[in-house]
């Protein structure tokens, strides 16, 4: 009697399935021995087309690639596209944006549906093939959905006044009055931004610190506005900075040296409303005893003067030296290597970024004066060693116009005993003299 064939194991099972897998896969892939895709993914054409005019546009607007494209590419986002909705920005619209991701292509269409606007839709760098290769260059599309598009345009940088320095990626916004949805774009690595094809007309520009990417001016973010009457083209500078809703209040007092203390404000204050010695007092305690004031400093203003008198030392001391001992020349740099290969591409994308005009961003800032959180008190006598005052300020106003109150106290701390271990070596006991003999 012929024995029943026995059914595979599990194992056998497995491995069939293992096997039939990997050979689909390998019927898939790229054909071995071929030159690697180092490629960026590639946009083939956009519906609409730039300048185009739709009227009764319904549908999506597509952004259709050569390729695949990674589907989180931008990171994790909120638009219902993984995290493409930050690689795009489509305005003017009131609320949300739709992303999806269709392999080869991206749709895009705001939740308000198409009103009759000339939009701006901003394709950003970011989007990623399936072997990560990613582009790097931006691209700009406008169609109308029935008005004429225009030909005046905004520009300008975007600054960080209290930081005196260019706001990197600062989210820009133009809005036409009366409306309440403007115009996005987004400023370069130098601060500097650009708005083409706009009509002539008053419009509020904004320039946005987006710290959370979400393309909105949130409350708690830096910015800072200005009304331009636009004819065919206008240049603004904007001074981003926080716009606290409460007042500033004295945070931390310390003393510096015997007749300087630092005080610290919760926030930056208005530089153009300075506090005097009616606003600020310095009390002994515990009978409440003031203190005369000589100065109130903003701290860079103490800071220069620190430095030049510390400059002015020592070139005292270098006049005293002795100027007849030089020291040895230096010996000759070393000569370099010729840069590697990655060097080379990091010196071409060097190049390749926006160059910043570093004079006009000095000239810029110091249109203004510089917001300070740090004040220095100096005094006309010395502190007392382990006593105890405290700092009294009023009207202390900060750069949205707020006013606060508040004291501080602090402990001049204990001098440091002096270093017993590091005593100086005694001389040694010298030879007596020796007598002369009689001749």
């Amino acid at each position: 009697m012929a024995r029943p064939a026995r059914r595979p194991g599990r194992q056998a099972q497995v491995t069939g399935l293992l096997l039939a897998l990997s050979l689909a896969c390998a019927s898939v892939g790229t054909p071995p021995g071929g030159p690697p895709d180092k490629e960026p993914p590639k946009i083939v054409h956009v519906k609409p087309e730039s300048g185009a005019v739709v009227p009764n546009l319904s549908g999506d607007a597509v952004i259709q690639f050569d390729e695949v494209i990674e589907e989180m590419a931008g990171g994790g986002g909120s638009g219902g596209g993984g995290g493409l909705d930050r690689l795009v920005l489509l305005s003017p619209v009131a609320g949300a944006v739709k992303v999806n991701w269709h392999r080869s292509s991206v749709s895009i269409k705001p939740k308000e549906g198409w009103k009759r606007r000339v939009y701006r839709l901003e394709i950003l760098p970011g989007f990623q093939d399936l072997r990560n290769n990613r582009t790097d260059s931006t691209k700009r599309v406008l169609f109308s959905t029935g008005p004429e598009i225009g030909h005046a345009r905004i520009g300008g940088i975007a600054l960080k006044w209290i930081d005196q320095t260019v706001l990197q990626r600062a989210l820009i916004e133009a809005v036409p009055l009366p409306d309440s949805v403007g115009y996005l774009t987004m400023a370069d690595s130098g601060g500097q931004f650009n708005l083409q094809n706009l009509q002539p007309g008053r419009y509020i520009v904004y320039a946005t610190a987006d710290e959370n990417n979400d393309r909105r001016r949130g409350l708690r973010e830096a910015y800072d506005s200005v009304v331009v009457t636009l004819d065919s083209s206008s240049n603004v500078a904007l001074f981003t900075f926080p716009h606290d809703t409460v007042p500033p209040r004295p945070r931390t007092a310390t003393s510096i040296d015997s007749v300087s203390i630092r005080l610290e404000f919760s926030q930056a204050l208005n530089p153009t409303a300075s506090l005097d010695t009616t606003h600020v007092h310095v009390l002994a305690l515990p009978d409440s005893t003031p203190v005369p004031i000589d100065k109130i400093l903003t701290q860079r203003q103490f800071d220069s003067l620190a430095t030049a008198a510390r400059q002015k030392a020592e070139s005292a001391a270098a006049v005293a030296r002795d100027t007849t001992r030089r020291p040895p020349p230096p010996p000759p740099p070393p000569p370099q290597a010729a840069p590697t290969q990655p060097a080379r591409g990091a010196a071409l994308r060097a190049q390749a970024r926006p160059s910043v005009d570093t004079a006009l961003v000095r000239q810029l800032l110091a249109q203004r004066p510089i917001p300070s959180d740090k004040l220095v008190i100096t005094l006309v006598h010395a502190l007392k060693h382990e006593a105890r005052y405290v700092v009294r300020v009023t009207g202390a106003t900060n750069l949205t116009g707020k006013k606060g109150d508040g004291d501080v106290g602090f402990t001049v701390p204990k001098p440091a005993a002096p270093d017993s271990t590091r005593r100086t070596p005694s001389r040694p006991p010298q030879p007596p003299p020796t007598s002369k003999p009689p001749s």
